[in-house]
């Protein structure tokens, strides 16, 4: 019966079964599973199949229940709630911007110049991906990296609820949070496009509903208490129960189901320095190669020059809580709009935009983008009010179209990148045009942030805003002659596009 079990191929199911055997003695001489056992011994071998099993039994124990569609196992389930705990994030968004302007006493230029060095981790995605399918932690290129990405976004938010007291400690601790969330999203996408290759269209399109989902309500629940908790206990207190998030993703990778990298007797799993410098080589060679080519170069740099636009957002802000007396409560109402509004957007989008070709979407959102935009220079100047309109109100209806439209506007851009991308390197070129996207708003916040500087708006004077949120509205319009980059109509679908990939 042992002779015959140990030619079996080795397997979970073949094998699990010898650890019915009280003390499990193993001939040293018998099929792959005894060489096995030679190399790793007897405890170890034993220990990775009992995990293997304890996450089959708690799967079949999951799976039955259903999310959007998708059985729950632990690997879906993980996923769910790292994207879940990146929606959450946004608990401390606003509390930032109150902490920058009222502790730190910072002027708008120089918030928007912190916020936009905040977002400088999400310009390198794709070399975080190469760093965990490199360098695997502790035997593990998804776990490991996890459980760290958990444990740094715990630190950085933590020290801003205690010893962060000016602006330098505060930028780098904003970055690191920042950075922590970039990595484990990367993370987390090579597990969804793992899971989504080789399924069907329905399969992959629940699962992408799952993160969205996660990702949605997480945002939803944040941005409702996000004020009221600033208002009531303070900025202090919203960075410490911040810090409490990002565990989270610690505490689920254990539920991963990822087979351990080892080290064989003799045998150094890792790639030689020469052979692993060839392979960055020829991947960065087959990346370039991808990007320059026309059909995606091209679209990419007009998505790059629609983000670069400036953006008065920061501004904004200072004038409706200095100016206007907007509270944090009242703030953390309007984002909870928001937030339901980017799901109206992506709806309106799928009901009414998919099958309308680019260059009509593109052209159209943003005409009334401009228009819409506009809109906040009757806010600035108390216009709004010889209408009968209230600030809160005007804010509320304003921030919920502008919202709408913003988000439909967007989501032709996650499908163009998606189906740009060739096979074979999905996700790294997908990471790359997000990257790319990334750094055009970045570039806009910090355009936005010198224009702010340049027209001498403070935190206490805001004569010009008028002109700045005029000059940021018009700018918008810049790149529509520029809309010939784009194909004429949707390339063909190289991947399965929003199914293969997150939408970063």
């Amino acid at each position: 019966m042992w002779r015959r079990q140990c030619k079996q191929p080795i397997g979970i199911p073949a094998i699990s079964r010898f650890l019915t055997l009280p003390m499990w003695p193993v001939p040293r001489h018998h099929g792959v599973l005894c060489q096995l056992t030679m190399h790793l011994g007897e405890t170890t071998l034993r220990n990775i199949l009992l995990t293997q099993i304890l996450q089959k039994r708690s799967s079949s124990m999951m799976s039955a229940i259903k999310c959007f569609g998708v059985d729950l196992s632990p690997d879906n389930f993980a996923v769910a709630i790292v994207y879940f705990v990146q929606g959450v994030l946004g608990l401390a968004r606003l509390a930032v911007s109150f902490y920058l302007k009222d502790d730190l006493h910072i002027d708008p230029a120089e918030t928007a110049l912190i916020s936009g060095f905040s977002s400088l981790p999400w310009l390198v995605k794709p070399l975080y991906g190469f760093i965990s399918d490199s360098f695997p932690l502790f035997g593990f290129r998804r776990r490991s990296y996890l459980v760290l990405s958990g444990l740094l976004g715990a630190f950085s938010w933590s020290m801003m609820a205690t010893f962060v007291d000016n602006k330098y400690s505060a930028s780098l601790c904003i970055l690191l949070g920042s950075l922590s969330v970039a990595f484990s999203d990367v993370v987390v996408d090579s597990m969804v496009v793992e899971r989504a290759r080789g399924e069907s269209q329905s399969t992959s399109g629940s699962l992408q509903s799952l993160c969205w989902g996660s990702s949605a309500f997480g945002g939803i629940v944040s941005s409702y208490f996000s004020g009221s908790l600033v208002d009531t206990y303070g900025v202090r207190f919203v960075f410490g129960v911040t810090a409490l998030l990002p565990l989270m993703t610690s505490a689920v990778a254990v539920l991963v189901n990822e087979q351990a990298v080892t080290t064989l007797r003799g045998h150094n799993v890792s790639t030689s320095g020469t052979s692993l410098f060839e392979s960055c080589r020829q991947s960065f060679g087959q990346l370039w190669n991808a990007v320059r080519q026309p059909d995606i170069f091209l679209p990419t740099l007009f998505i790059f020059l629609w983000q670069a636009t400036p953006h008065s957002d920061t501004a904004m802000f200072y004038f409706t809580t200095s100016k206007l007396g907007f509270t944090p409560e009242f703030l953390g109402r309007v984002k909870f709009v928001t937030s339901i509004a980017s799901l109206v957007g992506v709806t309106l989008y799928n009901t009414f935009l998919k099958n309308v070709p680019l260059r009509k979407i593109f052209l159209g959102t943003t005409i009334i983008g401009t228009v819409l935009g506009m809109t906040q220079v009757l806010l600035v100047t108390g216009l709004n009010r010889e209408f009968g309109i209230s600030d809160e109100w005007f804010a509320i209806g304003d921030s919920l179209i502008i919202t709408v439209l913003s988000q439909a506007s967007f989501m032709p851009v996650l499908v163009l990148a998606a189906r740009l991308c060739p096979p074979g390197m999905e996700a790294t070129l997908f990471a790359t045009l997000m990257s790319i996207s990334n750094g055009g708003s970045v570039t806009g916040g910090l355009t936005g942030a010198g224009l702010t500087q340049l027209l001498g708006i403070t935190r206490d004077s805001f004569e010009n805003l008028s002109l700045l949120i005029t000059v940021c509205n018009l700018s918008s319009l810049l790149p529509l002659p520029l809309l010939g980059l784009l194909p004429a109509e949707m390339p063909e679908e190289k991947i399965s596009g929003m199914d293969q990939t997150k939408l970063s």
